[in-house]
């Protein structure tokens, strides 16, 4: 019987950067983030897995004094000052047509294209879950290259598709706050469940 070859680990230091010590960040230091920080972000978040490779995700970075005019109303109220204080802003959105680039990323079952285009309820499956799944990867890509992130739900949804996307078939899934943290956490660390309330062994 083969055997096979043991996966690397990542060491103490890398797990505490991207789990253990990393905090969700609410107010940002003016330390600007370049485009290879940002390219190298996705770089490593389009590796997450996703079901039958469809990579639904889809990224735009606000960071501009304009940009960030046309976002901010359409963020609830208390979330402005948060993403103001931020020096770059992810939109993270699911592609509708995500199905039209199957003959590249799934090329041994090109078909699927034409199947998808004529079923919306089943690529509606496709983004509602691998498009989550697919941000949380681009969470911890954030916390990889020494930024933090602020992840944010409290937004209007099809008032930021209609401002930035009306010309795709992008919906809007959540908004990121990049970048370095302006002093220590906000709040203290809130407790995790134990053990014996998420655990199951069968």
């Amino acid at each position: 019987m083969s055997v096979s070859p043991a996966l690397p680990r990542i060491d103490d230091e890398a797990r505490a950067a991207l789990f253990t010590d990393a905090r969700t960040t609410y107010s940002f230091a003016d330390t600007p983030v370049d485009d290879e920080t940002l390219t190298g972000i996705w770089e490593l978040a389009r590796w997450a897995p996703t079901a039958a490779n469809m990579q639904p995700l889809r990224v735009l970075y606000v960071r501009t004094p304009e940009g960030k005019e046309r976002l901010l109303p359409h963020l609830d109220e208390g979330n402005r000052p948060k993403s103001a204080s931020a020096p770059v802003v992810a939109v993270l959105a699911v592609d509708n047509r995500f199905h039209e680039h199957i003959p590249h990323i799934l090329p041994i079952r090109a078909e699927l294209k034409d199947h998808f285009d004529s079923e919306p309820a089943q690529r509606e499956g496709i983004t509602s879950f691998n498009g989550p799944l697919q941000a949380g990867y681009f969470i911890l890509a954030v916390r990889a290259f020494g930024l933090a992130a602020g992840p944010m739900a409290g937004f209007d949804s099809a008032a930021i598709d209609k401002e930035f996307f009306s010309d795709s078939d992008w919906h809007s899934i959540l908004v990121v706050n990049i970048g370095h943290p302006a002093g220590a956490a906000e709040f203290d660390r809130m407790p995790r469940l134990a053990l014996e309330h998420v655990l199951g062994w069968a």
